[in-house]
Formats: C-alpha cells, sequence, structure tokens
C-alpha cells in the first residue's frame, strides 16, 4: 500500500527504549530433544534481539524515530546488533560499547511441534553501569522525545532514566515480564504498564487478573492504562478515568465474564470489546473508576505460525506507535495485535515484523 494513501505520521514520534539488546541464534526442530539427543534443526537464523532491541525495531518500522540506551562490546556480534539496529532506523547513538568483553548472545530453540520457544541467555560483560551514562548523554537522549520505555532490564540505569523522564513530564512505558530488582521503583513513575499473563497476580496477590489489574492502578496512581497480554487469547486492558466520580459499582470479574461472551470465534481479525465509563469494584481490594477492554487476536492457521518469539516485543512497539498516534484504546489493541500476528509468521522474533505500508496494517491505520 502507498504511503501517500496512510494518514500522516505522528507528530511528535521520537520514542527513547532503555533495555535489553542481543544477538538470537534461532534454530527451529522438528520436537523439543529429550536429554541426550542429537537432532538437526529444520531452519537457522541469527539476528538481533532482546526485548528494547525488538520493540524499537518494530517502532521504526512502523514509522517513529526510536533510540535506545544500552551496551554491548567491540566484538562481531555487537557489531552485527549495531549494524542492525541502524538499517531498520533506530538511533543507536546512547549505546555504549565497552573495548573488552561480551555482547549478549541467546539461543533460542523454536519447537515447530508445540509451537513454544525455548531461551537461553548469556548476558553482556562488563555489565552497564551508572558511570557509563553521563548527565549530557542522558539529555541529549531525552531531547524532545515523546515517550520513554524500559524492558525493566538495567534496572539502574532505567531507574535514572526514568526519573529524568518523569521529572521533564515525559510518559513512561513499562514491560512488566516478570518481578525483577528494581522493577517496583519503575512502576511507580509509569504512566502505562504491559503485562505480561502471570505478572499481575505475580505482584498483587490478588485472585483474579481482573482484581490484579483494579489493585495495580490503586497502587500505582501515575499508571493511565494497564494491559496484560494473553497470547492466542488476547489481552485485558484496564484504562483509568479522571472524569467525575461515578456511582454505580461494578464487579470487575463479572465484568470481564460479560465482555467475553460479545467475542466471535468465527471472526478472524482482531477486535476490541469495552465496557462503558463504571466504578469497577474488586472484593476485597477496592474500586477504581475506569473501563475494561478485552481485545482478541489474529486467528492464524497452524500452517502460518512459525515462531512466536518476541510477539510481545512486536504488541509493545506497536502500543509505543498508537500512543504517539494518539490511538483510542478499541483501535490500539487490535493494532497492537496484528502487528504481533505478523511477527509471528517467520522465524525470529524482527523477520516478520511489518513495515507501516504492509497492507494488512492499513484497516488499523485508516
Amino acid at each position: 500500500m502507498s504511503s501517500d494513501s496512510l494518514p500522516a505520521l505522528p507528530e511528535s514520534r521520537i520514542v527513547l527504549g532503555c533495555g535489553g539488546i542481543s544477538v538470537d541464534f534461532l534454530a527451529a526442530v522438528a520436537a523439543y530433544p529429550k536429554p541426550d539427543d542429537k537432532i538437526r534443526s529444520t531452519s537457522l537464523k541469527v539476528q538481533g534481539g532482546g526485548n528494547a532491541g525488538n520493540s524499537m525495531t518494530c517502532a521504526a518500522r512502523l514509522g517513529l524515530n526510536p533510540r535506545i540506551i544500552s551496551k554491548i562490546a567491540d566484538d562481531s556480534q555487537g557489531r552485527s546488533i549495531l549494524e542492525e539496529l541502524e538499517a531498520d532506523g533506530v538511533d543507536t547513538a546512547f549505546i555504549v560499547v565497552s573495548k573488552d568483553g561480551n555482547s549478549p548472545f541467546t539461543y533460542v530453540i523454536v519447537d515447530n511441534q508445540t509451537k513454544t520457544r525455548t531461551c537461553i541467555h548469556t548476558p553482556g560483560y562488563p555489565p552497564m553501569i551508572l558511570d557509563d551514562l553521563s548527565q549530557s548523554s542522558l539529555l541529549s537522549a531525552l531531547d524532545g522525545v515523546r515517550i520513554v520505555y524500559s524492558d525493566g532490564r538495567l534496572p539502574e540505569i532505567a531507574l535514572v532514566v526514568a526519573q529524568e523522564a518523569y521529572r521533564q513530564n515525559i510518559p513512561i512505558l513499562i514491560d512488566a515480564e516478570r518481578k525483577r530488582e528494581g522493577l517496583d521503583d519503575l512502576l511507580k513513575l509509569a504512566s502505562y504498564v504491559v503485562c505480561s499473563a502471570k505478572f499481575p497476580q505475580a505482584w498483587t496477590e490478588a485472585p483474579s487478573i481482573p482484581s490484579a489489574l483494579v489493585s495495580m492502578l490503586l497502587r500505582l496512581p501515575n499508571i493511565k492504562f494497564v494491559i496484560v497480554t494473553l497470547g492466542e487469547d488476547g489481552c485485558i486492558m484496564l484504562e483509568r478515568s479522571t472524569n467525575a466520580p461515578v456511582s454505580e459499582e461494578t464487579d470487575v470479574d463479572s465484568l470481564l465474564e460479560t465482555l467475553k461472551k460479545r467475542k466471535d470465534d468465527a471472526i478472524a481479525i482482531p477486535k476490541c470489546f469495552s465496557s462503558s465509563l463504571t466504578k469497577l469494584r474488586a472484593n476485597g481490594i477496592g474500586t477504581v473508576n475506569g473501563r475494561l477492554f478485552v481485545g482478541t487476536v489474529e486467528k492464524i492457521p497452524p500452517p502460518e505460525l512459525v515462531d512466536t518469539t518476541g510477539a510481545g516485543d512486536a504488541f509493545i512497539g506497536a502500543v509505543l506507535y498508537a500512543i504517539c498516534a494518539k490511538m483510542p484504546p478499541e483501535k490500539m489493541l487490535p493494532f497492537a495485535a496484528q502487528v504481533a500476528a505478523a511477527s509471528c509468521r517467520a522465524l525470529g522474533a524482527r523477520t516478520g515484523l511489518p513495515h507501516r505500508s504492509d497492507s494488512r496494517l492499513a484497516p488499523f491505520l485508516l
């Protein structure tokens, strides 16, 4: 599709990512090996990876201008990481390059039978430390930025970046994959959170995902919305309302079940179902004014589903674009689901990431 027929790019589209970048060694296998097995791969790919690297690559392909703060070594893997990011239009000026040590890398085993992937990560050395990021570099990295993103890695660096962004009133999106050192401090500064399926209940100890989302909004007063991604089951989003108080209370678990009943399994493209503005009650936890959303995913035919590596990073890259483009949640969630689905149709986190001009995205951008 020609770029002329698409809506204009967001006016403010510089995004800053802070976190993991690496090289992924991906091997697809017919079935996951048993101990002491010797098997052959069905396909092999070596490409850039890491949550922040993948999300910023996705954002760049969608038309944003991403920058990234991270650290690599001056080795062949580090050089390939830089080359790949730069080729996609990611600004690598704030990536620290160590003369010695090793760049981060990950072995990824993709099981063709179960459509799952197993990751074995080797961190980079030496690790990034506060002295690697001067105050002048930090201010340059944040200059003109619309939104800051952190994947929760490099916690000391991420906190310094987030604190300065917060001071400058730049919104912050946190990828809460699992409980990590320093993550609580980042969440307190966040405007938006995207979580893995297990995180909300692990973090809040609430009895259900919807009640956990209510608990998160109550504990984190700066949060505008929180999304939990559920793989093939789509996503759930809770958006806080700052409008006038709502008197009518609704049980959040019951409301989720009501929204789920509106889903039509015969529809293959991503959709979004939302509640009206209400006071959402989580028993024993409290109430929050807002709206609950349920997002569905594209139903990918099994032969087309190749690899789910990086699907969550693709989703976040699309959410960053949606925030910059001021998309309402009803548009943002199907758009992000479509971008994530495209990424699952090729081996590796980045191979299938769509460009803005991809015809599959047009219905979601117009």
